[in-house]
């Protein structure tokens, strides 16, 4: 983290300072329990609690200094010390603009540089950046997000984590409206911007699909001229983005687009389902081979925009390819594989699920599954708005003309897409609705054979990771199955 002082804080935030002027926290965190010796605890509200009800607790963990939206007394009866804002939010965006600044001015100031590169899309941010992060460490001191770290908080965050010594910062960028990328950009000054695609996930939040082409653009559109806009040319929205931006355009595609200057030549997929491909970059004469251990076709693409990224922040290619087949999956229930000790397969892919991201996971158990018994293993795709009966039985119908073995729909917000393959199949036992987590685990606990495939997906909220977790365990069954229950 910079350093800051308490009265550097508040003279940035617009502040009251409630403190001893020269403490200068270590490190800034918004839940209490990760509070540690020196620690600036951002005292948020929250949908479910209010940071205010934590900052004893925080300070006993050894939190220094409080960023507060009202002052809060001690058990002594005096004020803990504190940095009083309007917005608490908005407060840790203006420490994260500031402390962004002060790096890149330090760093320029000794003759070095500080590369910030935003990413976003609708699908594929965390494994880009887990990619792109993977390749720049390489290269030089690098801070990226830890897990799904991309909004208002996460950034900021994000950020907080950089010091001088940082060479590269990547930062993902989620949004749920207009206007959110933009705020996120401003407060970092990416100098490479990487959009992945525009998708149907969150249109209902966001009011319609061209909402979405509007946020994902507020990107590019924050590029100085002296940046570089890399874009997914084989989706026709995010190619538009071109005419958007003052920075060079260096597009790329998986699709043999030879107006991208970025691609993948002969890309296919091992018997292992892991993405294989000739990666070709500009001012190279021929494809560097790559062999990813992710798991999915659908992977190429991210793939291709950790390359471009990596070779606008000045990578070699030869060591962009090298990095990009030694990469494993870096953070958990993205297409993550679990080999049981009786055979059964399992991959959990439910950290999150839309439309397009769904498709691409059957595909791939499809796939995969050829001489196997394959199983679906699917819940709710949220946020989608008036297209969710649509979209779930889109993918009802899908499952049954991949030809997936068995579909098992947990809960009733996907009870659509159950409709929808019973009648596209006639199905009997094949296809099965759970209503809950616990009753989808007894019917899978009871019918797993050895050699099965299954895969797990849905939206976050839904839970399925964790029943993918859970069944992911290898099968212990003189344990009575209520006694293993907590583990959901």
């Amino acid at each position: 983290m910079i350093a800051l002082t308490a009265a550097e804080i508040a003279e940035i935030t617009d502040g009251r300072l409630d403190a001893d002027p020269g403490i200068t926290p270590d490190s800034v965190v918004t839940d209490s329990r990760e509070a540690a010796p020196g620690s600036l605890y951002v005292a948020k509200p929250g949908e479910l609690a209010d940071g205010h009800d934590f900052v004893d607790a925080a300070f006993r963990q050894g939190a220094v200094l409080v960023l507060a939206e009202r002052p809060v007394t001690g058990p002594d009866g005096a004020n803990y010390p504190a940095v009083v804002v309007e917005d608490a939010v908005l407060a840790m965006g203006a420490l994260a603009a500031e402390s962004v600044r002060r790096i890149r001015a330090a760093r320029e100031a000794a003759g070095e540089s500080l590369t910030v590169i935003g990413i976003t899309g609708s699908a594929g941010k965390t494994t880009t950046k887990d990619l792109l992060a993977g390749i720049l460490t390489t290269q030089g001191t690098t801070v990226a997000p830890q897990g799904s770290y991309n909004g208002e908080v996460g950034v900021p965050l994000t950020v907080f984590r950089a010091d001088t010594g940082t060479r590269y910062l990547v930062i993902e960028m989620g949004a749920t409206g207009v206007g959110h990328i933009r705020y996120l950009a401003d407060m970092v000054q990416p100098d490479v911007g990487v959009v992945l695609g525009v998708g149907t996930a969150h249109a209902g939040e966001f009011g319609g699909v061209e909402n979405i082409v509007q946020a994902k653009g507020e990107l590019v559109e924050a590029l100085a001229p002296g940046g570089t806009a890399i874009l997914n040319l084989d989706d026709d929205r995010v190619a538009g983005m071109r005419a958007r931006t003052r920075a060079a355009v260096l597009g790329f595609s998986a699709e043999d687009r030879h107006d991208a200057a970025v691609r993948a030549d002969k890309p296919d997929t091992n018997p292992a389902g892991n993405p294989e491909f000739d990666l070709v970059l500009p001012g190279t004469d021929a494809g560097l081979h790559v062999t990813s251990r992710l798991i999915g076709a659908h992977h190429t693409v991210n793939l291709l925009a950790a390359a471009s990224a990596a070779h606008a922040a000045g990578v070699p290619a030869a060591e962009i390819a090298e990095s990009l087949s030694n990469q494993s999956a870096a953070s958990r229930w993205r297409m993550e594989r679990t080999e049981r000790a009786d055979g059964v397969t399992v991959i959990n892919d439910a950290y999150n699920a839309n439309p397009e991201s769904m498709r691409a996971a059957l595909r791939t158990l499809a796939d995969l599954g050829r001489g196997r018994r394959t199983w679906a293993v699917l819940g709710a795709m949220l946020e989608l708005g008036p297209d969710s009966i649509r979209e779930h039985t889109a993918v009802g119908t899908q499952v049954v003309r991949l030809n997936i073995s068995r579909l098992v729909v947990v809960g009733r917000e996907a009870r659509s897409l159950y409709v929808s393959a019973v009648q596209e199949g006639s199905w009997g036992d094949e296809c099965v609705f759970a209503e809950t987590l616990e009753d989808a685990y007894a019917f899978l606990d009871a019918e797993l054979e050895p050699g099965d495939l299954v895969l797990f997906k849905s939206s976050n909220s839904v839970g399925l990771r964790h029943l993918g977790d859970r069944i992911a365990l290898p099968p212990q069954s003189p344990e009575p199955a209520n006694e293993r229950s907590g583990l959901l």
